[in-house]
């Protein structure tokens, strides 16, 4: 198989997790980087064996030698250079979101189809050992029909830990366009598209001051909701809360967990960030066998009934946020291209995400039910022997 030369745009402090994964792969090569300073892009390129450093994206995209442009920029950026990226013929791989507003995002789906090309946007975490033994159960029949289910971010914000906070209490951010996409995009990848959406948004206050760190006392305006609560109403049935929030100071919710006529699975980590973001992690199970208050006397060790821990035969269990698999939804893109295939990690699945996030938004400000108009191919589960198997 010939490589498929990427370069990359955006070096921050995410790049180094991708570029240290992708040299792992012989189906791809990374040739090119660029920053907004030709001196940083040449610090990175010559950290990673890069060949090529440039000024600007611009130039990377101009660059007749790149297959693929790997998009590491903010948020802000991101339909700007993907936009262009298609434009000069170059298949793309973009961080979230795919684009800062849902008809931004159906503009690029359509210049990939028309031309041809592949798109596909992290998270990729779904691919990870995790949300994979999880969509085993599922595949399986173990869990039976999935009834329902809860997706929880909740925390107190990102003030009390980044150097720079302002940018999450502004629109495009918030704790649904920071984090959601992470739980949104493992519930479309386990159960497929929403059919239907209701939800409730506020927020605690009007500003936020900054506790710690650089920005000591810098007062953030909060531009946004920052609690919302949504009912997701899924097209194969099932109904999900998801709840996202910069407005609880502690929570013992699980992550994540799903209802089925035959069992209970979930990810139940006390840490709050420790959610669909990571790769790894302990899958959960209750069944029928193991219902807790089967017996008509209901006795206090029964509170205490262990969960089972579910063995997990599947690659990709990091529960590093520094060290992980960032990047396989890439390096899957690139093998759908031999394969002739849609990637696990695709536009449509992103696509679908952005939609339902402002389907949710204007739910909660319209006090409307709204009813998503896209559609997306549930991806196929990862193979064990990845990326033996495509």
């Amino acid at each position: 198989m010939k490589k498929i030369r990427v370069g990359v745009i955006g070096i921050g402090d995410i790049s180094d997790v991708y570029l240290n994964n992708l040299k792992k792969y012989d189906a791809v090569e990374v040739t090119a980087c660029a920053s907004r300073g030709l001196e940083k892009a040449q610090r990175k390129a010559a950290q990673h064996g890069i060949p090529k450093a440039y000024a600007s994206g611009d130039e990377l995209i101009a660059d007749p030698e790149i297959d693929l442009v790997l998009n590491l920029t903010t948020p802000q950026a991101h339909f700007t250079y993907n936009l262009a990226a298609l434009q000069a013929g170059k298949h793309v791989y973009t961080e979230k979101p795919l684009a800062m507003t849902y008809d931004e995002g159906r503009q690029l789906i359509a210049l990939a189809r028309e031309k041809g090309l592949l798109i596909g946007c992290a998270p990729d975490t779904f691919l990870g050992g995790r949300l994979q033994n999880i969509r085993e159960l599922i595949d399986s029949g173990r869990l039976g029909r999935i009834t329902g289910g809860g997706a929880y971010f909740v925390g107190h914000g990102h003030e009390f830990h980044h150097p720079s906070p302002a940018f999450f209490y502004q629109p495009g951010a918030g704790p649904l366009y920071d984090m959601g996409p992470y739980y949104m995009t493992a519930l479309l990848s386990l159960l497929g598209p929403v059919k239907r959406v209701c939800a409730m948004a506020c927020k605690a206050g009007e500003t936020r001051t900054v506790p710690s760190g650089p920005c000591e006392g810098q007062v953030l305006p909060v531009d946004v909701d920052t609690h919302i609560c949504a009912t997701l109403e899924f097209a194969c049935g099932s109904i999900v809360t998801l709840m996202c929030s910069f407005d609880v100071w502690d929570s013992e919710l699980p992550r994540l967990e799903l209802y089925g006529t035959e069992g209970t699975v979930l990810i139940d980590e006390k840490d709050p960030i420790s959610g669909p973001n990571l790769f790894g992690g302990d899958t959960l199970l209750r069944t029928r066998e193991q219902y807790r208050w089967k017996e008509p006397e209901r006795l206090p060790e029964h509170v205490n009934t262990p969960w089972e821990a579910v063995p997990n035969c599947h690659p990709f269990n990091s529960i590093s946020h520094e060290e992980n698999p960032r990047g396989i939804g890439l390096v899957d893109l690139v093998y759908a291209l031999q394969d002739g295939r849609t990637p696990r990690a695709s536009g449509d699945m992103a696509l679908h995400s952005l939609e339902v996030m402002e389907c949710i938004m204007r739910s909660a400000h319209e006090h409307i039910f709204c009813m998503p108009e896209t559609s997306f191919e549930r991806p196929a589960p990862l193979p064990t022997d990845f990326p033996a198997s495509h």
